[in-house]
């Protein structure tokens, strides 16, 4: 931690200079072990007792300043502002201790998290299938990461790889070999949907120990960021593969804030129960109590998954992990809970590409408990969970309901399966079962937690025919009804895949609920002729003719007049003839 002990030294003078000293000479103690433990625990009471100057904590209390005291209730606000004062007390005693900081960095944290704004929050919207921008306007690239609340404000962090940059610029193949790690770049926002830009927390140069950095690793991906509350430091977690540090590992860093340059903590090669060095994929948990869990699979096979508590003292090694599924391998490791139950989720073992999304969910009181078998998340079947793996989830505790957002990773950099990184829906309960709501647009309140569809969403799912990873005889999404049906490479725009009809094929899919109102269905073609037909829970059909064309051509339909309930979209090719389509579209244009 040589280079915290610098920024010390530089804004706190002699007492950063003291700080220094016992930086220089902590690791003496920290491989120490036997007779000389007390020795590493004297160490320790020492750092928490003496006097330091953190720019992370003075930063935080000057940040809690600029809150409003009329946009909050009084309940909220009244403990919040105890906290902020008590934290500007010990922001301007140069005699305060680490423990002294740490405390009151929690305290404020804690209490800004509980601060209820007197509206009601406005809705915000998201849409999927296409590249996000931050707040300036440049490319969000955030692949295999989390979202964090601490204190009022959520944090995103994610890696940017440098395939995500050349498939943004041209997304017409694949970037596989490609995955140089660039950074970790992390944002905040208030609602879930705006996000600005605030640091790259690591970068190539940053130390991982041992004399080496980021830039010389093989891999860098799957993270997660902790607080802890006895040093007041954030914890990053994120895989990482490193000839230089002898292989596969969890590598740890810590920063003094949220969007702080994070520093070298630890290597971990091996968890404790896990029968590999290294995870196969992992995210992080925080759960109600603030306590951290990294959720992991064994790397190799990863037919085992595994929750693992960060070691309260510090974060900065993870315990022996708890085994809470074993069965086939999965990947995209991740954990969410709702109404008291926790829910493990992963996807299939498809590389870069989707499936559906497996759930074990708790049968045990607390995240290391007991865990049912396996089931598939509900919602997820009909187009491979929005075309995307799992990737992680947040739990919004709203005014009037708690919402579960599901954040899918589409690696579409290295699979080539459509637009848009970050593929984000909401999950809510179907009965006792948590359900997937597959949509291409949808608002959200972060104030009250509710959401609604958005009024640009696409009713038909899979309509990019982008979610199977090969050529297959039954496209995900629409069920054969009659004679040759496949997906052939080359869609429209450069896409990978559109679907093909030949031989008077014909596919069908049910969508399964439609609000009442007046829809557009457009749809790509080329080749011979064919016609899409929409059915409404009535029995009324509206067909879309498509004459033949040698090159793709745009069909659209307006003024669809459909009930509410059930509908159905069926495509068919005219003869023997085969017309190829993609880009179906149905979408809600008044009503």
């Amino acid at each position: 931690m040589m280079r915290t002990a610098r920024r010390a030294l530089k804004r706190g003078g002699l007492i950063g200079a003291a700080l220094l000293l016992v930086s220089v000479a902590a690791p003496q103690y920290a491989a120490t072990a036997g007779p000389r433990a007390n020795q590493v625990s004297q160490y320790s009471e020492a750092v928490a007792e003496a006097p330091q100057v953190e720019r992370g904590f003075n930063d935080l209390v000057a940040e809690y300043k600029t809150r409003t005291p009329t946009k909050y209730t009084r309940a909220s606000w009244a403990p919040f502002a105890k906290a902020l004062t008590a934290a500007d007390n010990v922001a301007a005693n140069r005699s305060a201790s680490g423990r002294d900081v740490a405390a009151a960095k929690t305290a404020l944290m804690k209490t800004a998290e509980g601060l209820q704004a007197v509206d009601e929050g406005t809705f915000q919207t998201i849409t999927n299938n296409t590249f996000w921008n931050d707040t300036s306007g440049n490319p969000i690239y955030s692949q295999g990461g989390g979202v964090f609340k601490f204190g009022d404000t959520y944090y995103w962090y994610g890696v940017h790889y440098r395939g995500a940059e050349l498939y943004r610029a041209n997304p017409t193949r694949k970037y596989d070999g490609d995955v140089t790690f660039q950074s970790i770049p992390v944002y905040s926002s208030k609602d879930l949907v705006n996000w600005k830009f605030e640091n790259r927390i690591a970068t190539r140069s940053t130390g991982v120990g041992s004399g080496a950095n980021l830039g010389g690793a093989g891999w860098v991906g799957r993270l997660g960021v902790g607080y802890n509350e006895n040093t007041g430091k954030y914890v990053l977690a994120v895989q990482m593969w490193h000839t230089g540090r002898g292989g596969h590992g969890v590598l740890l860093l810590q920063g003094d804030t949220p969007t702080d340059t994070f520093d070298y903590g630890y290597f971990q090669t091996q968890i404790v129960n896990s029968p590999t060095t290294g995870t196969g994929d992992q995210t992080v948990f925080t759960d109600d109590d603030g306590k951290d869990y990294l959720i992991f699979s064994n790397r190799e096979g990863r037919s085992r998954g595994f929750v693992a508590k960060f070691r309260e003292s510090d974060s900065l090694r993870l315990e022996a992990g708890k085994e809470i599924r074993r069965g086939s391998g999965r990947e995209g490791n991740a954990m969410f809970k709702l109404d008291g139950k926790y829910y493990h989720a992963a996807s299939d073992l498809h590389g870069w590409n989707t499936s559906v999304n497996y759930v074990n969910e708790s049968t045990g009181s607390g995240v290391q408990g007991t865990y049912s078998s396996e089931y598939v998340m509900a919602g997820t079947e009909l187009d491979y969970s929005h075309v995307t793996q799992t990737g992680f989830f947040v739990t919004v505790k709203g005014t009037k309901q708690n919402t579960v957002i599901y954040a899918g990773d589409r690696w579409a950099d290295f699979a080539w399966n459509g637009l848009g990184y970050n593929q984000w829906v909401p999950i809510t309960k179907s009965g006792t079962r948590p359900r997937f709501h597959s949509v291409s647009q949808w608002q959200f309140n972060v104030t009250t937690g509710e959401w609604r569809v958005g009024p640009a969403n696409n009713y038909i799912l899979n309509p990019d025919i982008q979610a199977d990873r090969i050529i297959v005889s039954s496209v995900r999404g629409f069920r054969n009804l009659a004679g040759s049906v496949t997906n052939v490479n080359g869609g429209v725009n450069g896409s990978r895949f559109a679907l093909q009809l030949s031989n008077s094929g014909r596919v069908e899919q049910r969508v399964e609920s439609v609000p009442a109102g007046t829809y557009t269905l457009s749809v790509h073609a080329r080749g011979s002729a064919g016609s899409v037909v929409v059915t409404g829970a009535n029995g009324t059909s509206h067909t879309l003719s498509i004459p033949s064309s040698s090159g793709w051509a745009k069909r659209q339909l307006t003024g669809i007049a459909l009930p509410s309930g059930a509908a159905t979209v069926t495509a068919r090719a005219s003869g023997s003839g085969g017309v190829i389509v993609d880009q179906f579209s149905l979408v809600k244009t008044a009503g």
